[in-house]
Protein backbone atom coordinates (compact mmCIF):
# COMPACT_ATOMS: atom_id res chain seq x y z
CA UNK A 1 0.00 0.00 0.00
CA UNK A 2 1.36 4.04 -0.81
CA UNK A 3 2.77 5.49 2.24
CA UNK A 4 2.13 9.16 1.13
CA UNK A 5 3.72 10.38 4.17
CA UNK A 6 7.02 8.68 3.92
CA UNK A 7 6.72 9.66 0.21
CA UNK A 8 6.52 13.14 1.41
CA UNK A 9 8.93 13.45 4.01
CA UNK A 10 11.57 12.09 1.25
CA UNK A 11 10.75 14.49 -0.70
CA UNK A 12 11.02 17.20 1.85
CA UNK A 13 14.54 16.04 2.22
CA UNK A 14 15.55 18.07 -1.13
CA UNK A 15 15.82 21.59 0.40
CA UNK A 16 15.36 23.12 -2.63
CA UNK A 17 11.52 21.48 -2.09
CA UNK A 18 9.26 23.90 -0.20
CA UNK A 19 6.39 21.95 2.19
CA UNK A 20 3.49 23.05 0.23
CA UNK A 21 5.25 21.56 -3.15
CA UNK A 22 6.23 18.68 -0.96
CA UNK A 23 2.66 17.74 -0.91
CA UNK A 24 1.81 18.35 -4.53
CA UNK A 25 3.96 16.04 -5.28
CA UNK A 26 3.29 13.59 -3.14
CA UNK A 27 -0.40 13.63 -4.41
CA UNK A 28 1.13 13.17 -7.74
CA UNK A 29 2.97 10.16 -6.55
CA UNK A 30 -0.11 9.12 -4.93
CA UNK A 31 -1.73 9.14 -8.68
CA UNK A 32 0.63 7.11 -10.18
CA UNK A 33 0.05 4.07 -7.64
CA UNK A 34 -3.74 4.31 -7.92
CA UNK A 35 -6.19 1.79 -8.29
CA UNK A 36 -9.21 4.64 -8.86
CA UNK A 37 -11.20 3.60 -11.91
CA UNK A 38 -13.67 7.17 -12.53
CA UNK A 39 -13.13 10.76 -11.78
CA UNK A 40 -14.91 10.37 -8.14
CA UNK A 41 -12.77 7.68 -6.77
CA UNK A 42 -9.56 9.70 -7.96
CA UNK A 43 -10.63 12.74 -6.01
CA UNK A 44 -11.52 10.39 -2.82
CA UNK A 45 -8.39 9.34 -3.23
CA UNK A 46 -6.64 12.16 -3.25
CA UNK A 47 -8.70 13.81 -0.49
CA UNK A 48 -7.96 10.53 1.85
CA UNK A 49 -4.24 11.36 0.92
CA UNK A 50 -4.27 14.95 2.15
CA UNK A 51 -5.68 13.86 5.25
CA UNK A 52 -3.30 11.58 5.89
CA UNK A 53 -0.67 14.20 5.42
CA UNK A 54 -2.28 16.52 7.96
CA UNK A 55 -3.01 14.52 10.65
CA UNK A 56 0.77 13.48 10.99
CA UNK A 57 1.66 17.06 10.84
CA UNK A 58 1.76 19.63 14.05
CA UNK A 59 1.44 22.47 11.76
CA UNK A 60 -0.60 21.72 8.81
CA UNK A 61 -0.58 25.41 7.23
CA UNK A 62 1.50 24.69 4.16
CA UNK A 63 0.68 21.29 3.67
CA UNK A 64 -3.34 22.53 3.54
CA UNK A 65 -1.95 25.08 0.66
CA UNK A 66 -0.38 22.50 -1.55
CA UNK A 67 -3.28 19.87 -1.23
CA UNK A 68 -6.06 22.52 -1.87
CA UNK A 69 -4.13 24.02 -4.58
CA UNK A 70 -3.47 20.20 -6.59
CA UNK A 71 -6.70 19.19 -5.63
CA UNK A 72 -8.63 22.15 -7.27
CA UNK A 73 -6.41 21.56 -10.05
CA UNK A 74 -7.20 17.96 -10.59
CA UNK A 75 -11.04 19.19 -10.14
CA UNK A 76 -11.01 21.81 -12.77
CA UNK A 77 -8.64 20.58 -15.11
CA UNK A 78 -10.14 20.74 -18.91
CA UNK A 79 -9.28 17.64 -21.00
CA UNK A 80 -9.80 16.13 -24.07
CA UNK A 81 -9.24 12.67 -23.20
CA UNK A 82 -10.82 9.77 -24.42
CA UNK A 83 -10.24 7.56 -21.81
CA UNK A 84 -9.79 7.84 -18.10
CA UNK A 85 -5.95 6.12 -18.15
CA UNK A 86 -4.98 8.88 -20.59
CA UNK A 87 -6.27 11.59 -18.13
CA UNK A 88 -4.49 10.13 -14.95
CA UNK A 89 -1.35 9.95 -17.19
CA UNK A 90 -2.14 13.85 -18.20
CA UNK A 91 -2.68 14.49 -14.87
CA UNK A 92 0.50 13.22 -13.33
CA UNK A 93 2.33 14.50 -16.05
CA UNK A 94 1.51 18.05 -15.38
CA UNK A 95 1.89 17.67 -11.50
CA UNK A 96 5.34 17.01 -12.51
CA UNK A 97 5.66 19.73 -14.55
CA UNK A 98 4.33 22.19 -12.10
CA UNK A 99 6.38 21.15 -9.61
CA UNK A 100 9.45 21.61 -11.65
CA UNK A 101 8.60 25.25 -13.17
CA UNK A 102 7.50 25.84 -9.41
CA UNK A 103 11.55 25.65 -8.33
CA UNK A 104 11.80 28.27 -10.91
CA UNK A 105 9.42 30.85 -8.14
CA UNK A 106 11.74 32.26 -6.30
CA UNK A 107 14.12 33.48 -8.65
CA UNK A 108 10.92 35.33 -10.13
CA UNK A 109 10.11 36.77 -7.13
CA UNK A 110 13.68 37.92 -5.97
CA UNK A 111 14.38 39.90 -9.43
CA UNK A 112 10.61 41.65 -8.69
CA UNK A 113 11.81 42.37 -4.94
CA UNK A 114 14.87 43.19 -6.17
CA UNK A 115 13.53 46.49 -7.43
CA UNK A 116 12.48 47.69 -4.41
CA UNK A 117 15.60 47.63 -2.87
CA UNK A 118 18.10 50.84 -2.80
CA UNK A 119 21.86 50.69 -2.48
CA UNK A 120 22.80 51.05 0.36
CA UNK A 121 19.44 49.50 2.31
CA UNK A 122 19.56 48.54 6.22
CA UNK A 123 16.81 45.56 5.97
CA UNK A 124 15.46 43.80 9.20
CA UNK A 125 14.36 40.32 8.05
CA UNK A 126 13.16 37.30 10.54
CA UNK A 127 13.61 33.45 11.08
CA UNK A 128 14.69 31.63 7.79
CA UNK A 129 13.17 31.54 4.18
CA UNK A 130 14.76 30.62 1.13
CA UNK A 131 13.09 33.44 -0.99
CA UNK A 132 14.21 35.73 1.31
CA UNK A 133 18.02 34.45 1.24
CA UNK A 134 17.33 34.10 -2.53
CA UNK A 135 16.78 38.28 -2.62
CA UNK A 136 19.13 39.52 0.11
CA UNK A 137 22.05 37.26 -2.04
CA UNK A 138 20.93 38.89 -5.56
CA UNK A 139 20.81 42.43 -3.69
CA UNK A 140 24.37 41.41 -2.13
CA UNK A 141 25.73 41.07 -5.62
CA UNK A 142 24.60 44.21 -7.16
CA UNK A 143 23.98 46.79 -4.10
CA UNK A 144 25.40 47.65 -1.00
CA UNK A 145 22.97 46.24 1.84
CA UNK A 146 22.99 45.54 5.95
CA UNK A 147 20.94 43.14 7.42
CA UNK A 148 19.75 42.70 11.12
CA UNK A 149 18.53 39.54 11.52
CA UNK A 150 15.87 38.02 14.47
CA UNK A 151 16.80 35.31 16.78
CA UNK A 152 13.47 33.77 15.75
CA UNK A 153 12.64 32.15 18.92
CA UNK A 154 11.74 29.06 19.87
CA UNK A 155 13.56 27.45 16.80
CA UNK A 156 16.26 30.01 16.79
CA UNK A 157 15.99 29.63 12.82
CA UNK A 158 17.59 33.41 12.60
CA UNK A 159 20.77 32.36 13.18
CA UNK A 160 20.59 29.95 10.59
CA UNK A 161 19.82 33.10 8.17
CA UNK A 162 22.71 35.37 9.71
CA UNK A 163 25.33 32.26 9.53
CA UNK A 164 24.73 32.16 5.53
CA UNK A 165 24.49 35.71 5.12
CA UNK A 166 27.64 36.59 6.66
CA UNK A 167 29.24 33.60 5.11
CA UNK A 168 28.64 35.57 1.64
CA UNK A 169 29.80 38.44 2.95
CA UNK A 170 26.59 40.93 3.86
CA UNK A 171 26.90 42.47 6.82
CA UNK A 172 24.79 40.98 9.10
CA UNK A 173 23.81 41.86 12.83
CA UNK A 174 21.67 39.15 14.78
CA UNK A 175 19.21 40.83 17.25
CA UNK A 176 16.97 39.71 19.96
CA UNK A 177 13.71 39.19 19.18
CA UNK A 178 12.47 41.98 21.94
CA UNK A 179 14.77 44.50 20.60
CA UNK A 180 12.98 44.97 17.38
CA UNK A 181 11.58 47.76 18.30
CA UNK A 182 14.67 49.46 19.55
CA UNK A 183 16.43 48.35 15.61
CA UNK A 184 13.44 49.60 13.90
CA UNK A 185 14.68 53.50 13.18
CA UNK A 186 18.17 51.69 12.01
CA UNK A 187 15.49 49.79 8.94
CA UNK A 188 14.12 51.07 5.52
CA UNK A 189 11.98 48.12 5.19
CA UNK A 190 11.08 44.32 6.66
CA UNK A 191 11.38 41.77 4.62
CA UNK A 192 9.89 38.40 5.35
CA UNK A 193 9.04 34.87 3.86
CA UNK A 194 5.90 32.77 4.59
CA UNK A 195 3.75 29.69 5.55
CA UNK A 196 1.31 31.05 3.92
CA UNK A 197 -0.60 33.80 2.40
CA UNK A 198 -4.82 33.79 3.26
CA UNK A 199 -7.69 34.38 1.23
CA UNK A 200 -8.01 37.92 3.72
CA UNK A 201 -4.63 38.97 2.19
CA UNK A 202 -2.55 38.64 5.51
CA UNK A 203 0.05 36.34 6.24
CA UNK A 204 1.10 33.08 8.29
CA UNK A 205 4.79 33.18 9.04
CA UNK A 206 7.45 32.18 11.79
CA UNK A 207 6.03 33.13 15.27
CA UNK A 208 7.09 36.95 16.08
CA UNK A 209 5.98 38.33 12.27
CA UNK A 210 2.90 40.05 13.57
CA UNK A 211 4.53 41.81 16.10
CA UNK A 212 7.44 43.01 13.38
CA UNK A 213 4.28 44.51 11.46
CA UNK A 214 2.48 46.28 14.07
CA UNK A 215 6.18 47.97 15.37
CA UNK A 216 7.05 48.44 11.62
CA UNK A 217 3.52 50.01 10.53
CA UNK A 218 3.92 52.21 14.11
CA UNK A 219 7.70 53.40 12.75
CA UNK A 220 5.89 54.27 9.63
CA UNK A 221 8.63 51.44 8.02
CA UNK A 222 7.12 49.30 4.93
CA UNK A 223 6.71 45.26 5.79
CA UNK A 224 7.09 43.19 2.50
CA UNK A 225 6.23 39.78 2.87
CA UNK A 226 8.00 37.10 -0.34
CA UNK A 227 4.99 34.28 -1.32
CA UNK A 228 5.27 31.70 -3.92
CA UNK A 229 1.98 31.45 -5.47
CA UNK A 230 1.70 27.85 -4.27
CA UNK A 231 1.44 28.94 -1.01
CA UNK A 232 -1.72 30.99 -1.17
CA UNK A 233 -4.35 29.21 0.51
CA UNK A 234 -8.24 29.61 1.22
CA UNK A 235 -8.11 30.63 4.51
CA UNK A 236 -9.70 33.26 6.44
CA UNK A 237 -8.45 33.54 10.19
CA UNK A 238 -10.48 36.47 12.35
CA UNK A 239 -7.65 36.09 15.05
CA UNK A 240 -3.99 33.99 15.97
CA UNK A 241 -7.18 31.29 17.56
CA UNK A 242 -8.70 30.30 14.08
CA UNK A 243 -5.03 29.19 12.60
CA UNK A 244 -5.40 25.35 12.30
CA UNK A 245 -1.61 24.95 13.92
CA UNK A 246 -3.73 26.33 17.78
CA UNK A 247 -4.32 23.98 19.98
CA UNK A 248 -5.42 23.96 23.93
CA UNK A 249 -1.68 23.11 25.07
CA UNK A 250 -0.68 26.51 23.62
CA UNK A 251 0.06 29.08 26.08
CA UNK A 252 -1.77 27.16 28.39
CA UNK A 253 -1.00 27.29 32.56
CA UNK A 254 0.24 24.31 34.03
CA UNK A 255 -1.48 22.74 36.51
CA UNK A 256 -0.25 22.58 40.21
CA UNK A 257 -1.19 20.23 42.78
CA UNK A 258 -3.62 21.27 45.22
CA UNK A 259 -4.04 20.75 48.99
CA UNK A 260 -6.92 18.16 49.44
CA UNK A 261 -9.19 20.70 51.76
CA UNK A 262 -11.62 17.74 52.60
CA UNK A 263 -9.75 15.98 55.29
CA UNK A 264 -9.54 17.40 58.41
CA UNK A 265 -5.76 17.01 58.94
CA UNK A 266 -5.08 18.77 55.76
CA UNK A 267 -8.24 21.46 56.92
CA UNK A 268 -6.28 21.84 59.98
CA UNK A 269 -2.62 22.50 58.52
CA UNK A 270 -3.76 25.23 56.36
CA UNK A 271 -5.65 27.15 58.90
CA UNK A 272 -2.22 26.63 61.35
CA UNK A 273 -0.21 28.04 57.85
CA UNK A 274 -1.86 30.91 56.70
CA UNK A 275 -1.84 32.22 61.16
CA UNK A 276 1.86 30.57 62.02
CA UNK A 277 4.38 32.64 61.25
CA UNK A 278 7.14 30.46 59.24
CA UNK A 279 9.41 28.40 61.54
CA UNK A 280 12.59 26.90 60.70
CA UNK A 281 11.57 23.36 60.75
CA UNK A 282 9.13 24.32 57.85
CA UNK A 283 10.83 23.19 54.57
CA UNK A 284 11.13 25.64 51.73
CA UNK A 285 10.05 25.67 48.97
CA UNK A 286 11.97 24.53 45.49
CA UNK A 287 11.31 26.37 42.65
CA UNK A 288 10.12 24.50 39.47
CA UNK A 289 13.18 23.99 36.50
CA UNK A 290 11.81 25.18 33.27
CA UNK A 291 13.66 24.00 30.44
CA UNK A 292 13.58 25.51 26.75
CA UNK A 293 11.95 22.80 25.58
CA UNK A 294 8.73 22.98 27.75
CA UNK A 295 9.11 27.04 26.77
CA UNK A 296 8.70 25.92 23.27
CA UNK A 297 6.13 23.53 23.45
CA UNK A 298 4.04 25.71 25.18
CA UNK A 299 4.77 28.38 22.19
CA UNK A 300 3.40 29.04 18.51
CA UNK A 301 5.15 28.24 15.85
CA UNK A 302 3.60 30.42 13.35
CA UNK A 303 1.29 34.07 13.71
CA UNK A 304 -1.18 35.52 11.67
CA UNK A 305 -0.52 38.95 10.24
CA UNK A 306 -3.29 41.25 9.41
CA UNK A 307 -3.14 42.11 5.97
CA UNK A 308 -3.52 45.99 7.27
CA UNK A 309 -0.32 45.76 8.30
CA UNK A 310 1.64 44.45 5.55
CA UNK A 311 2.63 47.01 2.61
CA UNK A 312 3.11 44.62 -0.08
CA UNK A 313 3.33 40.62 -0.81
CA UNK A 314 5.89 39.71 -3.75
CA UNK A 315 5.06 36.75 -5.86
CA UNK A 316 5.72 35.17 -8.59
CA UNK A 317 2.28 36.49 -10.41
CA UNK A 318 3.55 39.54 -9.34
CA UNK A 319 3.71 42.14 -6.55
CA UNK A 320 0.26 42.25 -5.17
CA UNK A 321 -1.27 44.58 -2.63
CA UNK A 322 -3.18 42.26 0.05
CA UNK A 323 -6.59 43.08 -1.50
CA UNK A 324 -4.96 41.78 -4.78
CA UNK A 325 -4.01 38.94 -2.90
CA UNK A 326 -7.62 38.01 -2.37
CA UNK A 327 -8.70 38.86 -5.57
CA UNK A 328 -5.98 36.32 -7.02
CA UNK A 329 -7.34 33.52 -5.04
CA UNK A 330 -10.55 34.04 -5.66
CA UNK A 331 -9.86 33.83 -9.62
CA UNK A 332 -7.32 31.01 -8.89
CA UNK A 333 -9.83 28.72 -7.53
CA UNK A 334 -12.55 29.68 -9.82
CA UNK A 335 -11.20 27.94 -13.17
Amino acid sequence: MFDIYAAFERILNDGQIATPLAAILALTELLENSDAGTMFELVKALNDGAEALKQKSSNPISINAGCELFIAFVTLFPHDSDNFTNLKKELILQGQNYAAEALTYRKKIAELAFGFIKDGSVILTHSYSRVVMQTLLLAHKRKRISVFVTEARPRGLGIKTAEELTAAGVPTTVILDSAVAYVMDKVDFVLVGSEAVVESGGLINAVGSNQIAIIARAANKPFYALAESYKFHRLFPLSQYDLPSHNSKILSFPRLPLPDSSTPETTSSVAKSSTSPPTQSQPDLVSPKITQEQISQNNPDVDYTRPDLITLVFSDVGSLTPEGVSQYLVGMFAG
